[in-house]
């Protein structure tokens, strides 16, 4: 799969997955080093939000706009998987005052199992998935162009429909 980053193509290593299909597995570390499984996360209906650097103004925007909804909607889990350092994540939410789960994904496992690594640049594609209790996706979207933001509502409406 193809997307693009400021109008160039970049190529998405893998395969990735689908609205019906099983989440991929995966096991990451927060900000205190405490793993999180997606295996964990679905005791609620959970909401992915992949960004590819938290240190930059889409990312941030997306990161912020989940952290709000986070505190807002108690029956949904919230992670933001980045490809960042747990360092670089702690200060920008230090920076910033975000106090969600922030996962890392340095070493690039989850973005190979969602396919949303971008070997050439070692990133992350932007995407959001939300995944109900059986661990079955129910909404993807993977950004077309990395630099624009996601639909935050469709996301948000498919995660309150499962609760």
């Amino acid at each position: 799969m193809n997307v693009t980053l400021q109008g160039k193509p970049v190529e998405l290593e893998g395969v990735q997955p689908k609205v019906g299909t099983q989440a991929p597995e995966f096991t990451l570390n927060d900000l205190q080093d405490q793993a999180h499984s997606l295996k964990n996360l679905i005791q609620k209906p959970l909401i992915i939000s992949v960004v590819p650097d938290i240190n930059t103004s889409v990312c941030a925007l997306q990161t912020r706009r989940f952290n709000g909804e986070a505190a807002s909607i108690d029956e949904v889990n919230f992670v933001t998987v980045s490809n960042n350092t747990k360092e670089e994540q702690a200060a920008w939410c230090g920076a910033e005052g975000v106090e969600m789960t922030m996962l890392s994904d340095a070493e690039g496992n989850f973005g190979k199992s969602y396919g949303l690594l971008i070997p050439e640049m070692n990133r992350l594609a932007r995407a959001i998935f939300v995944v109900n209790q059986a661990g079955e996706i129910v909404y993807e979207e993977i950004v077309a162009e990395i630099a624009t933001e996601p639909d935050y509502i469709k996301a948000l409406e498919a995660a309150k429909a499962l609760v």
